[in-house]
């Protein structure tokens, strides 16, 4: 029994001094020496597609916003005072230059055209007896038939007669004029709005309310707005030799108000040479043909037209150019050692689909196109056409904006 206790005994002590000795040698920081294949491998830097900047010649197209206007406006209002008779016209229709619109009432007009006409009769059949009545006492003057003061107011009734015909005259061309002002008629070709007035509504000479409008809509003009800082920075261009002017007429395209162009261009007609106060702005006027009747008066549009010639363009994608917290636009360049810079970059329009750089890039610089959304200033990129194997290239194109 006591034999069988010592044994057991014995071996308990053992096991504990066993247990003893290996925590000993435990040592916690060879946890850190894992082999490398224990721990996950770094993610590869961002790939990215690039394009290298090179300098060509492109045409500066500017995009401004601008109203349709009519070419050629009338408000038609009464010239006499009377009550309108007819209404001459279908409302919404063409008229014709000289066509007659409105009739007012001729009556008292006519009346008082017959009494200039007598009164002109009058003043002539006077006028007759007085040149009789001189020529004869001229004659007989020099007989001394009739004394000189007689010969001398016989002369002066011939003037006073003379003068009476050339009132009654007058007086005829105003009865004249007011008659035919009783007929209203449209001073130009075009097209007619509605009527404000209709058959027994009063009238009166040159009232404030128009009758109607005709306005001339083949061509039609589009009054454009372009800053005068834009403009102002054209002429420096201009002036420094970076850009040419185009010469003879500039060609201008339409962009209408749903997206869609306009397939008949127009051209320049002038700039206006004061800058407005309010806007800060010079208004640019160009005229288009608009034989269909599709450009109305008020339309909001925008014009694309060519305002010179850079021989030191940069082409680059609309994908590629960003703009900053600011608002100033920037591109993404992969630098020295490939690492991502932020370039601000002076932009000139778009061609098509690219817009063009005039300052801020030189020829030979990569500018990321592709990969946008996953890189930032600073950061190692991999370029896509050294793109290690079976590391995919990103393909999602982005603007940036910090």
């Amino acid at each position: 029994m006591h034999t069988r206790f010592r044994q057991s005994a014995f071996f308990v002590i053992a096991l504990a001094g066993a247990l003893h000795l290996t925590a000993c040698d435990f040592n916690p920081l060879d946890l850190l020496s894992a082999p490398p294949d224990a721990a996950a491998s770094a993610p590869p830097p961002p790939s990215v597609s690039v394009i290298v900047a090179k300098t060509e010649p492109a045409a500066l197209v500017s995009e401004l916003p601008g109203r349709t206007t009519p070419f050629m406006v009338a408000e038609l209002r009464p010239q006499v005072t009377g009550i309108i008779q007819k209404r001459l016209f279908t409302e919404g229709s063409t008229v014709s230059a000289g066509q007659v619109l409105y009739q007012i009432d001729p009556s008292t007009y006519q009346a008082a055209f017959d009494s200039a006409a007598a009164n002109k009769a009058r003043a002539e059949a006077n006028l007759y007896n007085a040149r009789l009545k001189a020529e004869r006492y001229a004659e007989l003057v020099g007989i001394e038939a009739v004394s000189k003061q007689a010969n001398d107011d016989a002369a002066a009734a011939l003037k006073q007669a003379e003068a009476e015909v050339a009132a009654a005259r007058a007086a005829l061309d105003k009865a004249r004029i007011d008659l035919d002002f009783t007929r209203v008629k449209s001073p130009i070709s075009g097209h007619i709005g509605r009527s404000s007035v209709t058959p027994g509504a009063l009238v009166t000479a040159n009232q404030a309310a128009a009758l109607a409008t005709v306005q001339r809509l083949d061509p039609i003009y589009v009054d454009l707005t372009q800053s005068s800082v834009d403009l102002q920075r054209l002429r420096r261009d201009v002036a420094s030799g970076k850009i040419s002017l185009t010469n003879g007429d500039i060609p201008v395209q339409l962009i209408l108000e749903d997206g869609s162009q306009y397939e008949l261009p127009g051209r320049l007609a002038f700039s206006e040479v004061s800058v407005d106060p309010g806007t800060g702005s010079v208004t640019l006027r160009a005229s288009f043909p608009n034989p269909d009747g599709m450009l109305l008066p008020g339309m909001y549009v925008r014009a694309r037209l060519v305002q010179g010639q850079t021989e030191q363009a940069i082409l680059l994608p609309h994908a590629a150019v960003g703009h900053d917290q600011r608002g100033n636009s920037q591109v993404m360049v992969v630098g020295s050692e490939n690492k991502i810079e932020a370039r601000p970059v002076q932009t000139r329009g778009v061609i098509g689909d690219k817009w063009i750089i005039t300052g801020g890039l030189a020829t030979g610089e990569k500018v990321v196109v592709e990969g946008l959304q996953k890189i930032r200033p600073g950061q190692p990129v991999l370029i896509a056409a050294d793109t290690p194997a079976g590391v995919a290239p990103t393909r999602t194109a982005a603007t940036v904006a910090n």
